[in-house]
């Protein structure tokens, strides 16, 4: 570790580890939630920011049209990237959803966020009250999905779209779902030869411990930390000692952090994503640490140059 700068040297280094930076983990608009700004505002943002990829994230819709669009008609220094999530709206865990968004361009597929079981048991759960964002309309009550079938074993739309991911050489999170289903899943995964694996906020929803991270980085799965989590946000809720240990468990070399905001009331993705570089500098977190953490884990987890 290095001793952490001072302000002012704390700001120049921050400008330059934003240079290259990737965000796997934006939300912007249009989008059923409050969001603060939209698709092109956080590509626009991100850069000028310097940043050099921003992947676009809903809940409830593909974005890899408007991915498309923006780097066709708004051409410049950071890539947007199409994804697809695999809530009730797709269809839930829908091979055939996950088959027309991988050959229109999607590079990450997650498994369902908002409408796993999981998520949804969690809901109910007076400890996570406000820690998840709400709908502005009022919805159908959702299907929950779940990985795996009451002995554990993987489901078979679920291995298919593995097989589809692995064709496409995509990546693959396994979204809101219990940490009791996500062992079996990746090791599905890696079966099927899926390479590209990575876990969002493994100790928020998906309930992972710190042995549980180590495990699952054992595996070949890169842990993505969300930053609104640890920086002042609507849904910050963890301290820098739980910072530390989540890194130290999963390894700088297999750790990145995706911003998780868009939404009103928080800072934006560049914003997120500058505190948490700051953040890191006054733990002692050297630049090649830092730069790794914020660029170099996730160019590698989607092959971005």
């Amino acid at each position: 570790m290095e001793a952490a700068p001072s302000t002012q040297a704390r700001d120049a280094v921050t400008d330059r580890l934003m240079q290259g930076a990737i965000d796997l983990h934006t939300h912007p608009g249009p989008s059923l939630m409050p969001r603060a700004v939209d698709h092109i505002e956080v590509v626009a943002e991100a850069a000028k920011a310097g940043m050099a990829a921003v992947l676009l994230k809903d809940h409830y819709y593909p974005t890899m049209p408007i991915a498309h669009l923006i780097n066709t008609h708004f051409p410049g220094p950071t890539r947007a990237i199409g994804a697809i999530v695999l809530n009730n709206p797709v269809g839930g865990l829908n091979p055939s959803a996950v088959d027309y968004a991988l050959k229109q361009g999607a590079r990450v597929v997650w498994m369902a966020t908002a409408h796993a079981q999981n998520h949804i048991d969690h809901e109910k759960k007076a400890a996570f009250q406000g820690k998840f964002p709400t709908n502005t309309k009022k919805t159908i009550e959702p299907v929950g999905a779940t990985l795996t079938d009451g002995q554990g074993v993987v489901r078979d739309e679920v291995k298919l779209i593995l097989d589809l991911i692995a064709e496409a050489d995509a990546a693959v999170s396994g979204g809101h779902h219990h940490i009791s289903e996500l062992f079996p899943f990746y090791e599905e995964a890696a079966r099927r030869g899926v390479k590209r694996r990575f876990l969002n906020h493994p100790t928020y929803v998906n309930e992972g411990s710190f042995q549980d991270i180590q495990a699952l980085t054992r595996m070949g799965v890169k842990m993505e930390h969300s930053i609104c989590m640890f920086i002042p946000s609507v849904f910050e809720q963890f301290d820098r000692d739980h910072l530390r240990q989540v890194i130290e468990a999963g390894g700088v070399e297999h750790t990145f952090f995706g911003s998780d905001l868009g939404q009103k009331g928080n800072p934006t993705p560049v914003e997120g994503f500058r505190q948490i570089i700051g953040m890191l500098l006054d733990m002692g977190y050297g630049e090649p640490e830092i730069r790794r953490m914020v660029a170099g884990n996730a160019a590698e987890l989607l092959d971005i140059h």
